[in-house]
């Protein structure tokens, strides 16, 4: 395929981590490994399956369940009750009721009448494809090298040639229990047939133990890269580049200008985030002869247009030209034309009880499918009522509607200063729970590191990045807000909590504390908060600012009276910035924390020790002391201030702009009122 995609697939399979598990733990290790590869099939697409022999609940006597990826999982994330479990018997049973072709979806209603042991996963429209394949151990892919045999003109033919009789081969038939039965006859009818491909879908290959299964698979799609290697080597791409791209930094300044301008137009009912993607195929793609009528032909494979509409818009940037000021002149004009023809597609296509529904979501696996095909033969995308009958198709539909209930910050997009600290990492921990992606920006390499590693690792690496940030240089401001365009497409939420304390008497109180204070807690603020409101200007969408000051910036501290000044000066900044924000939807708000110690950098050093010794107490004793001196006597933890700062990022808090939130256990000097 690519030159990426072109080196062979590992075997990743250790008999070591195998050893000892069960067949249903086997099948999840499989799902896994297969699912960790985006070569081998996307996101969310494909299914395992395996024939599994368990004690009946009530009768207590062996029977054969179907363990088969549930409806609406990811085969590379999912864990065991990700997996639907079904009485083999039972599925063998609807054989005997099916009424034909024509009345094939009454037949998932049916499915959870096969329900063993009372497993609420839902069972997907793929389960007769794994329950009537007789062995015991299926995998469905859908591997961009095996797409691009299967959506090529001549697909018959040339899987017979890669495979001979190892590899058999079926016609287009959508998903489903005639499809089912089509893949039991002929393995019946093929006992020497290790699999299947099937036309504009994807690849089917049986075997009876898991790793027999999973080693096939790999051995079947490396042996269509390896094929493809070899035979689009020295050939003309999709009829050869007639354009040629910037360098890298170049093409990203032209995407951070173009994606929240794209973002604020599609985004006004429903937020979207945007990635940038510039791996080699894509441009190979998009600079090609071909990219236009490829484009237009619309993508194969059902999970591909499921997710990514039936064809996307191609923006007419041409960077011979650069002629990007040409083309957001023209951007409104080219989503309306796109939006014209999707709506004629949809009038042509629909059916009475078609529901009004669009998705989208990626789209490089087409492209890669697209590169094989058309290379060694001619690239043919499902008829256009087909695919229409996929997207819009009912049992999908009903698929989405089993999903859970978008999330309240599902996709917005957060900066965060300071994002490696107590306070910072704390939030971006409650807006990932609530769905947004969180850029966290920090000085500090290490802990940025250690904290998007950790955050990565639990709640998905495509939801949180990093980024060095020195909050006082404005050029570092303006890289770390164009990388966040990059990374996402725009901005919603701002925290903006970079910090540092310093204490001294006011006559003590040197030139170089001062500056350090404003640059940081005053400037600092200016300048992230500016870049921020800027490209929600741009986007006209909204969003929120939020700023994390201190109780110390309403209440003067004898001692402190750089931080104290630079505190307030952020209050007052959030004001300002509320006034001119309100028009554009732009809320601005101010939290005042107060002696938040666990997990807070500026209490790990000199601060803590001068607040000691100007209360005139130990410092093991200042978490108790401040407890005992707020009104409800209690301790202030990062989680209470990362509580407030999702309230005023949500729609909670739609209402309220140039507001202060004091979340201090009770502090009567620091009442804003």
């Amino acid at each position: 395929m690519t030159s990426s995609a072109s080196h062979l697939l590992d075997n990743r399979w250790d008999d070591a981590k195998a050893a000892g598990l069960s067949e249903s733990e086997l099948l999840l290790y499989r799902s896994n490994l297969l699912g960790s590869d985006k070569r081998i099939t996307n996101f969310g697409g494909g299914n395992t399956s395996a024939k599994v022999v368990e004690k009946d609940p009530l009768s207590g006597q062996d029977v054969t369940v179907l363990w088969v990826k549930g409806s609406g999982g990811d085969v590379g994330s999912m864990k065991l009750d990700g997996f639907s479990t079904l009485y083999q018997d039972k599925l063998e049973a609807l054989k005997g009721i099916y009424r034909g072709l024509e009345h094939e979806d009454e037949m998932v209603g049916y499915l959870p009448h096969c329900t063993f042991n009372l497993n609420p996963r839902a069972a997907s429209i793929d389960t007769p494809l794994h329950a009537y394949v007789p062995y015991k151990h299926v995998d469905h892919m859908h591997p961009d090298a095996i797409i691009a045999i299967a959506a090529s003109e001549n697909s018959k033919e040339l899987t017979k040639q890669i495979y001979g009789d190892t590899i058999g081969w079926l016609p287009w038939k959508r998903p489903g229990f005639e499809l089912g039965l089509w893949l039991s006859k002929f393995a019946k009818e093929n006992p020497n047939a290790k699999g299947v491909v099937l036309e504009s879908h994807g690849l089917f290959t049986w075997a009876d133990t898991s790793k027999d299964v999973y080693e096939l698979t790999l051995e079947i799609i490396n042996k269509a890269i390896a094929w493809f290697a070899k035979e689009t080597a020295g050939k003309a791409i999709f009829g050869g580049a007639v354009a040629q791209s910037l360098d890298a930094d170049k093409r990203r300044a032209v995407a951070a200008a173009l994606m929240p301008q794209i973002r604020g137009r599609i985004g006004k009912t429903e937020s979207k985030i945007g990635h940038f993607d510039d791996q080699p195929a894509v441009l190979e793609f998009v600079n090609s002869a071909q990219l236009r009528s490829l484009a237009a032909l619309g993508t194969s494979c059902p999970d591909h247009f499921l997710r990514t509409k039936i064809r996307p818009l191609v923006v007419d940037y041409d960077p011979a030209k650069d002629n990007l000021d040409e083309v957001l002149a023209g951007l409104d004009g080219a989503l309306d034309a796109y939006r014209a023809d999707y709506a004629a597609y949809y009038d042509r296509c629909k059916h009475d009880n078609s529901p009004a529904r669009i998705a989208g979501e990626f789209y490089v696996n087409a492209i890669n499918v697209m590169r094989g095909a058309s290379t060694v033969s001619t690239y043919v995308g499902l008829k256009e009522q087909e695919a229409f009958d996929i997207e819009y198709w009912l049992l999908e539909e009903a698929k989405l509607q089993r999903m859970p209930k978008a999330k309240s910050l599902a996709g917005r997009i957060a900066f965060i200063t300071g994002g490696a600290g107590g306070i910072g990492s704390a939030t971006a921990i409650r807006y990932l729970q609530e769905g947004a992606v969180v850029m966290i920006a920090d000085i500090d390499q290490a802990a940025l590191d250690s904290t998007v590693a950790g955050l990565g690792a639990k709640y998905g690496k495509d939801n949180i990045r990093g980024v060095i940030a020195n909050v006082t240089s404005e050029g570092a401001v303006d890289k770390a807000f164009h990388d966040t365009l990059i990374e996402f497409g725009g901005i919603d939420i701002l925290v903006s909590n970079a910090g540092i304390s310093s204490a001294a008497p006011f006559e003590e109180t040197t030139l170089e504390t001062w500056d350090k204070n404003i640059a940081i807690l005053a400037t600092g603020y200016f300048l992230v908060s500016r870049a921020a409101y800027r490209i929600m200007k741009t986007q006209k969408l909204g969003g929120s600012i939020v700023f994390i000051a201190s109780k110390n910036g309403l209440a003067a501290s004898a001692g402190a009276s750089a931080y104290c000044t630079a505190k307030a000066a952020e209050i007052h900044l959030a004001r300002c910035l509320a006034l001119e924000g309100a028009p554009f939807g732009i809320r601005v708000n101010t939290i005042n924390p107060d002696a938040v110690l666990r997990g807070s950098k500026i209490w790990q050093g000199e601060w803590r020790q001068q607040r000691a010794e100007s209360n005139k107490i130990g410092e093991d004793d200042l978490e108790e002391f401040y407890r005992n001196r707020s009104l409800l006597k209690r301790s202030v933890f990062p989680e209470d201030i990362a509580e407030a700062a999702y309230f005023l990022a949500a729609d909670l808090s739609n209402k309220s702009t140039g507001n202060i939130i004091n979340v201090d256990a009770g502090n009567v000097i620091s009442f804003t009122r």
